[in-house]
């Protein structure tokens, strides 16, 4: 039997019946779509998500880029299990995606991305918002989007659309190839009419894999784990994808190993447990990176060792530390020369604590002993940074997390993406539960955080969603400000002013670059921006988008402000202006080196210094192979 739908119908119909698995717990895959219509997509998805409307949920978004980090938000807190997609136009609507879609593949996040696109049919040629290419007709701005999609195909004909359809299911559902998907559509094929069978239209159940261990793979493992004397386990954004948290646990309380986590993976132990030391890397804590300079196996559990985490080659010191790298992904497994170890997460650590318990293996307790004073000085640190002396001024950035830390519990939800917060929330905030910590820094992308916080405020509608933003990310994007007052999403924005772009002007300052073009400040008579601040006022436009707004002024106001907007059940905003305008932060600086190139070649006494101390920093870096 057939069913005569337009391509753009049969989509969404064939969307709504598609659902995961995973562990025995069954989901849509697809719970919503995101959309903004326009002559590319208005007379085909935009009909039939119309004709469907009790069948596919239809969000309204503001900004193409947006509409993806919403549904990357949605994906994420949904344990990449449901996802949304996402519809635009043709032409600029389209190249918009852009960004978000390389946020989604570079964070292995699953979103699926239908573009509208020009005639397949060539009847109307060029059509309004059309890019010509001289030397190739087939191609489009849609073609922008296949670096940055894991999957892309452009349906060209009706019947192409099954075969389509069901590679990008497939691809966004493997724990291993999952990121952003690319329908591209021609705005005549999405309207045009054909017979499609019933069985496209059945109900179809994607399995979420949990691979085991290869055998001789695990007895490497095990073969190298017990050979080592300071092992260190750092943690990634896979222990989260996989839900292996308690495997975790089980796994570091067993053996007695510290535990580090990337950006991604922090929360991955609480932070009040024993075997946690904190972040690693250039933003990491002091405990955590001392433990990996002196680590001679570093354990990674689904990590892509950035250079953050790395420390640009230069963080993993002992001269005979090996790697061992349980990642489901083999591309992550082997890197820095590593003994792979390809599996699930959870499976893999499950695994691996059997075999260790079967040997009674566990680190000397001396070793224990050790990381947790220093933990314990860290904890110290963290203490003094959050203190606030004096309640009646105007808070430092610290200050600001300090009072946030002591008001949420292990039902919030923290985000953030990009700017000074990124290094100061690694190294400081206490991870309360598996999913608090909520840092986009694959790609760290400015303008991610409040429409990542409805995605997630979407998902998980009984928690306290934060979307912690720096004046300089807001201004980027605050337009979906807008969409949460229209649906009701009731998130919780933290608006940090500091007057520009305080990690950059930190960053700058250090490799010469003397903080140029980073305040946002009146431009001077020397053409450089040292002049007044602006006279911006954000809080008022926040309002003005119908968010309320709460406004600090010390940190007194402030811990009422916070109070108060928890307690809210409407899109609230806390308005605070930092007493550190012209420096980043006042947290403990980098524990660990960050490669930003500095000019060889220079007169200016700030740049030649800078110089001298990269090349020295450069001296250390090696290559494990």
């Amino acid at each position: 039997m057939t069913t005569r739908l337009t391509v753009a119908q049969a989509l969404v119909r064939f969307l709504a019946a598609q659902y995961t698995e995973r562990d025995g717990v069954r989901q849509r895959l697809i719970s919503a779509t995101w959309g903004i219509f326009g002559h590319g997509n208005v007379a085909g998805l935009g009909q039939a998500l119309v004709e469907y409307a009790d069948e596919m949920p239809y969000h309204q978004g503001r900004n193409e880029q947006s509409m993806v980090h919403a549904a990357v938000g949605y994906a994420r807190q949904s344990n990449r299990l449901s996802t949304h997609a996402v519809t635009t136009s043709i032409g600029p609507g389209a190249t918009n995606l852009v960004t978000g879609a390389a946020l989604a593949t570079i964070n292995h996040l699953p979103v699926l991305l239908l573009p509208g696109d020009i005639f397949a049919t060539r009847v109307a040629d060029p059509v309004l918002q059309q890019l010509e290419v001289p030397y190739a007709g087939d191609l489009s701005v849609n073609d922008c989007l296949r670096p940055v999609s894991k999957y892309f195909d452009r349906v060209t004909r009706p019947e192409a659309l099954i075969p389509a359809a069901l590679q990008a299911m497939r691809v966004l559902t493997d724990p291993v190839e999952t990121g952003a998907v690319t329908l591209a559509l021609p705005q005549d094929v999405q309207a045009e009419a054909y017979d499609w069978p019933e069985e496209f239209f059945a109900e179809r159940t994607w399995v979420v894999r949990r691979p085991g261990a290869d055998p001789t793979e695990l007895a490497e493992a095990i073969a190298l784990i017990r050979s080592a004397h300071r092992p260190l386990v750092v943690a990634g954004g896979g222990v989260h994808h996989s839900r292996a948290e308690d495997a975790l646990a089980e796994f570091a309380a067993a053996t007695g190993f510290p535990v580090a986590s990337t950006q991604a993976g922090k929360g991955s132990l609480r932070h009040d447990h024993p075997q946690d030391v904190g972040g690693v890397g250039h933003t990491g804590t002091a405990t955590a990176n001392e433990l990996a300079r002196q680590a001679d196996l570093v354990i990674g559990v689904g990590t892509r060792y950035t250079d953050f985490t790395t420390a640009s080659g230069t963080l993993f010191a002992d001269e005979n530390v090996r790697f061992l790298n349980l990642n489901i992904a083999p591309y992550d497994g082997h890197k820095l020369a590593g003994q792979p170890l390809v599996a699930d997460a959870r499976s893999g650590l499950q695994e691996l604590t059997e075999a260790l318990q079967l040997h009674a293996h566990r680190v000397p307790g001396g070793y224990i002993d050790e990381y947790t004073l220093d933990k314990e000085r860290w904890e110290q640190r963290v203490d003094a940074c959050f203190e606030a002396d004096e309640p009646d001024i105007r808070p430092t950035q610290p200050q600001v997390l300090g009072a946030l830390d002591a008001l949420v519990d292990e039902s919030d939800v923290i985000i953030n993406a990009a700017g000074s917060l990124p290094g100061d929330l690694h190294k400081l905030w206490r991870a309360r539960s598996r999913d608090q910590y909520h840092l986009e820094y694959g790609y760290s992308c400015m303008g991610y955080e409040i429409p990542a916080a409805i995605g997630v405020k979407m998902a998980a509608p009984d928690r306290n969603v934060w979307a912690m933003v720096g004046d300089g990310t807001y201004l980027m994007m605050p337009t979906e400000i807008v969409t949460a007052v229209q649906e009701g999403i009731a998130i919780k924005m933290l608006l940090i002013q500091n007057h520009g772009y305080a990690s950059i002007g930190g960053l700058s300052e250090t490799v010469g670059g003397e903080r140029f073009g980073t305040a946002y400040r009146y431009q001077s008579e020397d053409g450089t921006y040292t002049g007044a601040p602006l006279p911006v006022d954000l809080a008022a436009n926040a309002a003005s988008l119908g968010m309320r707004v709460l406004r600090a002024k010390t940190v007194r106001d402030l811990r009422a402000a916070l109070e108060e907007a928890r307690a809210a059940d409407t899109p609230t905003c806390v308005y605070v202006e930092t007493q550190t305008a012209d420096t980043v932060s006042g947290a403990p600086p980098a524990q660990a080196w960050w490669d930003v190139p500095v000019a060889e070649t220079a007169t200016r006494p700030s740049a030649v210094k800078a110089r001298e101390l990269y090349e020295r920093h450069v001296s250390t870096r090696r290559r494990h192979l």
